[in-house]
């Protein structure tokens, strides 16, 4: 497996579905004895300060206007 210049790698088929990982799924990494396991939590992440916003986005506004307000 490769790691991206991001520091990503790509779960396997195989092991995202036996351990039921679909989008949106949360993930964490567990060491033990310099090793580290990839598990699946039911716990959500802290919600990110915008997690609000999510979904009540309209037409109304062009990409650059709605860019313009997330850099200011």
């Amino acid at each position: 497996m490769r790691v991206t210049s991001k520091g990503q790698v790509t779960i396997p088929k195989n092991v995202r579905e036996s351990l039921g990982i679909s989008p949106e799924s949360e993930v964490d990494f567990i060491g033990s004895n310099g090793k580290f396991y990839l598990v699946k939590t039911s716990q959500p992440q802290k919600d990110h300060h915008f997690s609000k916003f999510r979904g009540i986005a309209s037409a109304k506004m062009t990409t650059e206007e709605i860019m313009r307000l997330t850099r200011d």
